[in-house]
């Protein structure tokens, strides 16, 4: 067949997905931003029931005294008096009773009692500022009232009416309000409402969702994102529940596209994954994962992301992983994030700039000398910042920064699909993008050709070995194709394609093309991988056909394609 029919609406993100999924790790990022589908019912979450923090520890984060010696009130910062409220409001119990019948008549009964409990607290704050016994029972009643929402996350049907009887601006108003308790109860409801589990349909979900927005929603987050303390155990829960909320709206490529360009909120992420701490805690693992899933979802967050410091922020911490390895659990998660955000990052041109800026070549370099769970997901980012017409710089560095040397050791060692692949396309950016005669890729050739060949013979081998895995994979595909009715299998194209990528497919095109530069620029290479091919019964025809299958795949496309469409079109006339 000709490999890599049906590729051309492949995007950045989609490749990444796949890469992930295939390299064994960023699993649990790229499934946050997803394309408009019905949300359905499923069961509880465990992942991130699981990821919720502690409330017994500091999670790394050193305590501090309070200046004031009076405490705290919920993280409030008010008088040590206050603390009463919590147990008035722990006194009433958590059993609230459950309406026979939820409905449009329930809701607005609920609204009015949700307004008129957020104003009758908001007078009586006012009017008895420093004496809070005057205010307590109006507390712990809003307390109860923004707790009675809890149960809407059932009736997603009923949110157009809540929207529009201006629940959810109250809602999200309550952010804002003094006592930080309060500020954090109405985040866990917003969170229940736009869990992912929630089985809403797109227009009550983006309803919701849109409603929250301009009611200031992100804003005010990052507003609680401040003033909580994470020293405290409340204020850390409060954090995390804020996070996720974060997180939920994210799960809509165009509302993610809006908030990823919040200014206030990149900042903030950015300071926490800075702050240190004795253990990576999990609001800090969580923090760098909300940074990756905003720099999955378009070029404009990715460009908000560079120009906001990201790349060398990221490479600062990624840093600490030069030679000793991630603790298990958030650490790990922790520097995979990371690298996933500059991996994301380098596939603009804008970051691949501050990747050289900031030195990231180098560091790479280091880790596949001497790093053992950094050298996996620093070879991706190797492959991804001297991938595309912009990384010629990159490319350019690499070889002067001695990285011939670290890929070529690593590619004669027998290694696994994903670490071969990567190398392949490093080797395929190098033939593409270093300028014709130029020292570097003068360098880049004579690896090919030193030691009698072995490095191309080496590239035969993997070549064989890829169309190897892919054979078995279209055996699978043809089988279930004479299990349909003519035509019938169209809807299972995309299902077979990803099979096929998953069995190396885009390995075997970057093998291919790596393979026709040297048969087109070095005599001795040609000969010898003829005589390879020869012995496999095969000769430089499979070329033609991969290469003319990848040019056919292109199909019409222009301004993105045209450079490489010239590529294969001239590599074709050689080989």
């Amino acid at each position: 067949m000709a490999w890599g029919a049906g590729l051309s609406w492949l995007n950045d993100n989609d490749l990444r997905r796949i890469e992930a999924r295939n390299d064994g790790f960023g699993t649990g990022l790229t499934g946050h931003i997803s394309d408009p589908t019905p949300k359905t019912e499923s069961g509880p979450d465990d992942d991130h029931n699981s990821r919720a923090p502690s409330l017994t520890h500091s999670d790394g984060i050193d305590a501090e005294e309070d200046d004031d010696g009076e405490g705290r009130f919920f993280g409030g910062g008010v008088s040590r008096q206050e603390t009463e409220i919590m147990d008035y409001v722990a006194a009433r119990g958590d059993d609230i009773p459950i309406p026979e019948k939820i409905d449009n008549t329930w809701l607005r009964k609920t609204a009015l009692s949700f307004e008129r409990h957020i104003n009758k607290n908001a007078e009586l704050r006012a009017k008895f500022e420093n004496d809070p016994q005057k205010f307590i029972a109006s507390e712990a009643d809003l307390d109860a009232a923004i707790k009675d929402l809890s149960i809407l996350s059932d009736y997603p049907s009923l949110w157009p009416e809540l929207v529009r009887l201006g629940c959810v601006g109250s809602l999200v108003g309550l952010l804002a309000h003094d006592n930080t308790d309060i500020a954090i109860d109405a985040v866990e409801i917003i969170g229940e409402l736009t869990d992912e589990d929630v089985a809403a349909t797109d227009d009550h979900w983006n309803t919701l969702v849109d409603s929250m927005l301009e009611a200031d929603l992100v804003d005010l987050l990052v507003s609680n994102l401040t003033r909580l303390n994470e020293n405290d155990e409340a204020d850390r829960s409060g954090v995390y529940h804020a996070l996720s909320v974060v997180e939920n709206i994210l799960s809509r490529r165009s509302i993610a596209e809006r908030v990823g360009q919040s200014d206030l909120l990149v900042n903030w992420l950015l300071a926490r994954i800075q702050l240190k701490e004795a253990i990576v805690s999990q609001n800090k693992q969580y923090c760098a994962e909300i940074l990756a899933i905003i720099a999955q979802t378009s070029s404009q967050t990715r460009a908000k992301l560079t120009s906001l410091g990201t790349v060398d922020a990221a490479l600062q911490l990624v840093a600490a992983y030069r030679k000793r390895d991630p603790e298990r659990g958030s650490e790990a998660e922790y520097m995979q994030n990371l690298f996933e955000t500059l991996t994301c990052l380098v596939d603009e041109p804008e970051g691949k700039i501050k990747l050289l800026e900031a030195e990231g070549i180098e560091l790479c370099l280091i880790m596949l000398r001497e790093g053992k769970a950094s050298k996996m997901p620093a070879l991706r980012l190797l492959d991804h910042s001297t991938a595309g017409m912009a990384g010629g710089e990159t490319c350019q560095r690499l070889v002067e920064a001695g990285g011939l040397k670290n890929i070529f050791t690593i590619f004669m060692k027998r290694q696994d699909g994903p670490t071969v692949e990567h190398l392949v396309n490093i080797f395929a950016s190098l033939l593409r993008l270093l300028p014709l005669n130029s020292a570097e890729r003068i360098r880049t050739l004579a690896k090919f050709v030193e030691k009698g060949y072995e490095k191309t013979e080496r590239l035969v081998t993997v070549r064989k070995d890829l169309a190897s895995r892919l054979k078995i994979v279209e055996q699978r595909i043809q089988a279930e194709q004479d299990e349909f009715d003519e035509g019938a299998g169209a809807e299972a194209a995309d299902e077979w394609l990803s099979w096929r990528l998953e069995g190396g497919l885009f390995g075997l095109q970057a093998v291919d093309i790596v393979l026709a530069w040297l048969v087109a620029e070095d005599s001795g290479a040609r000969a010898t991988i003829e005589r390879l091919f020869a012995d496999q019964g095969e000769n430089l025809e499979v070329l033609r056909k991969s290469l003319k299958g990848q040019l056919d795949d292109l199909g019409d496309e222009v301004d993105r394609t045209s450079d490489k469409k010239d590529m294969l079109g001239a590599l074709l006339h050689f080989v």
